[in-house]
């Protein structure tokens, strides 16, 4: 298990990390998100071991990480990392020598990672040959070519179409099956629904949002309805409890206060002609982070 237990950060007057908790499980895909400047890049280099927290502790399976443990840890970075003048067999090459891996385990590791995603020719190409798309498979590759017990994907999905999307997202669901212990970072909370079961969410370095996010949604209260109907869209603002409704290329969508209003709008709507569609949605995660971040900035 990796514990990350009341660390703290802080570069110059400027407070990075704050007395910040998490723990993620073996198996566990956590989302670790937070607007820029939030702190994450500070959190995963603590974790890495590559800064000192001015206080509190990281620990991997009960131990202090180190360069002892790092072999064990995978890392995409944000930033491509790939020294573009390597051959693609060359570049895993460096990186597996460096997490402490044979030639002979290197090689067939990477034969078996190219076929999965699709690559197979690359390998005896230049990365500065290959499109962005395929770079960041590469930088993929790298990351988990290892096996790594622990994997940090900050932006993992950059430069990829839905197709490579859905690649990647199938490995990272492999990894996490085996046993894998993964953190997930992304400004697109729609892959973080994908699947992440727990997050936190930073400002400043705090979290404003954590825990289970069925948990998050249910607390949240607040639900969307989308329906199809021939009414007049004011009819249904004046209901009590609905906060707005929005007009989508064919159907309207009702945010309202909580789910006890759903059958106050579905009285008058039900009226209404030609009404074919009323679904009662949880809100999307990116919708709460909106809020819940707003709110915290504004205090």
């Amino acid at each position: 298990m990796l514990k990350v237990a009341n660390i703290s950060k802080s570069y110059g007057e400027v407070l990075a990390v704050d007395n910040l908790s998490f723990t993620v499980k073996p198996g566990e895909i956590f989302g670790l998100l937070g607007v820029n400047g939030a702190g994450k890049t500070t959190t995963f280099r603590i974790i890495m071991g590559l800064l000192d927290a001015d206080q509190g502790e990281v620990t991997l399976n009960g131990k202090k990480i180190d360069y002892s443990v790092t072999d064990k840890i995978g890392f995409l970075t944000e930033e491509r990392s790939l020294l573009t003048k390597l051959t693609v067999k060359e570049q895993c090459l460096f990186y597996g020598a460096l997490k402490g891996m044979t030639k002979e385990k290197i090689l067939k590791r990477l034969d078996e990672l190219l076929e999965r995603f699709q690559i197979t020719e690359y390998k005896d190409r230049k990365i500065k040959e290959l499109s962005k798309g395929n770079q960041q498979k590469i930088q993929f590759i790298t990351a988990i070519l290892n096996e790594p017990e622990l994997l940090i994907l900050d932006e993992p999905f950059t430069g990829l179409d839905p197709i490579n999307i859905e690649l990647f997202k199938k490995e990272i669901i492999q990894m996490a099956q085996k046993g894998s212990m993964i953190i997930f970072s992304t400004h697109r909370m729609e892959h973080v629904e994908l699947f992440c079961k727990k997050i936190v969410v930073l400002l400043r370095g705090r979290p404003v949002l954590e825990g289970y996010i069925s948990d998050i949604k249910e607390k949240y209260r607040k639900k969307n309805i989308f329906l199809k109907a021939d009414i007049d869209k004011e009819k249904i603002k004046k209901i009590p409890g609905v906060i707005d409704v929005i007009e989508k290329s064919d159907e309207l969508e009702v945010k309202i206060e909580s789910s006890d209003v759903v059958d106050n709008v579905f009285e008058v709507v039900k009226k209404a002609k030609n009404l074919t569609k009323f679904v009662v949605e949880e809100p999307s995660l990116n919708e709460i982070f909106v809020a819940k971040v707003g709110e915290a900035y504004d205090k």
